[in-house]
């Protein structure tokens, strides 16, 4: 990767680390906030910070396809770049609806799932990716279906592990960092500029996203973090090892279906601040981390930093496996 292009990862950065304080006042004055269920004083926190990231993205993306096209003469990958950024913004939009009818009402699942359906054009229009997989050539049923369903099941699940302060951001710089690396393994360098040039505008993010919360993501950043992974896989051709990092994603998945899909990740709240289950059984991977770090710990108290520390950590232990399984280098 020419250093060069580390430009358009700097100003992801630097513009989410500017825009997000306008944002967060922005949203306050709009009445766009929510509580902080996790805490016990519930002060206003500004919603749909994801808006802060989306921008950051998108300026570093375009600043890089122009520093390809004005400084390196390539226009190469120019109509899969653009068809990326075209879903992600259709995936954020739909997110941002949802956020602003609010967690409680949001769109309901059919038509959340028809504007998904919506975002996945682009890349179907450019028939994405190979249409190999396993050894299998499903030729036109490919883009046609496969890519639909990869960022409705991506987007919808990457939603789903959510609730604590710092989580989705941790998570997505996490598995969009390993993607990154995977992809300049695999030659496909471009790829790597582009998730890392998320990664930046979430790490400036988490500034403001970090325990305690000045700021929620809200669907609006889980939706199109999702969907940046199915994306990238397929235009990547690395599915398989995809698919296995999202395994955290898989089992929340099961545990959400156990409860019928109607089990908040929410934790209860103590006097004390700690956290307690909500419920006697387990419908999640933040109940799961609750229950074991009281189960571990001497004071038998887990508190929200702690179980955002813990998912990351099964995160990591994911995708450290991955890299084994799949022979990449980590050097």
């Amino acid at each position: 990767m020419e250093p060069l292009l580390v430009i358009s990862i700097l100003i992801s950065f630097f513009l989410t680390l500017f825009f997000t304080p306008f944002w967060i006042r922005g949203a306050k004055r709009s009445g766009l906030v929510g509580k902080d269920v996790h805490k016990l004083e519930k002060a206003d926190v500004a919603e749909s910070g994801g808006v802060g990231v989306l921008f950051g993205f998108v300026l570093g993306v375009l600043s890089y396809v122009a520093i390809k096209t004005f400084y390196f003469y390539s226009t190469e990958n120019l109509i899969s770049i653009f068809a990326l950024l075209s879903s992600i913004l259709i995936v954020g939009f739909i997110g941002l609806i949802d956020d602003i009818l609010g967690w409680k009402i949001g769109l309901n699942k059919r038509t959340r799932i028809l504007f998904l359906i919506f975002a996945s054009i682009p890349l179907i229009v450019i028939n994405a990716g190979e249409s190999g997989i396993f050894g299998i050539d499903f030729g036109l049923v490919y883009p046609l279906l496969f890519i639909p369903i990869g960022i409705i099941a991506t987007s919808t699940t990457f939603n789903t592990l959510a609730g604590y302060n710092g989580l989705e951001t941790s998570q997505g710089i996490i598995i969009l960092s390993a993607l990154a690396l995977v992809a300049y393994r695999t030659e496909n360098s471009w790829i790597s500029v582009i998730l890392l040039c998320m990664v930046a505008s979430m790490a400036a993010f988490y500034f403001f996203n970090k325990n305690p919360a000045k700021v929620f993501p809200g669907d609006t950043l889980t939706y199109p973090i999702g969907a940046l992974i199915a994306i990238t896989a397929v235009l990547g051709n690395i599915e398989k090892i995809a698919i296995f990092f999202f395994i955290p994603y898989i089992f929340e998945a099961v545990l959400k279906i156990r409860g019928k899909l109607k089990k908040e990740s929410f934790s209860k709240l103590n006097a004390d601040g700690s956290l307690d289950e909500p419920y006697d059984k387990i419908y999640g991977l933040e109940h799961l981390a609750v229950r074991i770090l009281k189960k571990i710990k001497r004071e038998r108290k887990a508190y929200e930093w702690e179980v955002v520390i813990s998912i990351n950590l099964f995160q990591l232990t994911i995708i450290f496996i991955g890299f084994l399984l799949f022979s990449i280098k980590l050097i």
